[in-house]
């Protein structure tokens, strides 16, 4: 049996992605960890949380990166998001997870115990 590893993308200074770090911590999970503020994610990967969650399940509606992005007042379309998303990081609930088959958006432990589940 294969030791379980997940793959997490976040920023180092976001709270939830450093919960979700010690969280598979813990369990002895070995963690690919993607720093957004260092590499912008794949458009692949994002498409892959949009397609199941819907892109406004992924934005942090509540941030200050949100606010100052003026989203809320603009007109654009889905493609004009994800490109500020890439650019912008901080725009999404972080981190995004990706355990075989299982996606999760920012802190959610019950998610994350259901990728170890197996």
């Amino acid at each position: 049996m294969t030791a379980p590893q997940v793959q997490m993308f976040g920023l180092k200074k976001s709270a939830a992605t450093r919960a979700a770090e010690r969280f598979f911590k813990e369990r002895r999970v070995k963690v690919h960890f993607v720093d957004l503020g260092v590499k912008p994610i794949a458009r692949g990967e994002l498409t892959r949380f949009i397609q199941k969650f819907g892109l406004n399940a992924l934005l942090d509606l509540e941030g200050k990166a949100y606010e100052r992005s003026n989203l809320a007042y603009l007109r654009t379309t889905e493609e004009g998001i994800i490109a500020r998303i890439v650019e912008t990081p901080e725009l999404l609930r972080l981190p995004l997870v990706r355990g075989g088959k299982v996606l999760t958006v920012g802190e959610d432990p019950e998610g994350w115990a259901r990728m170890l589940e197996g």
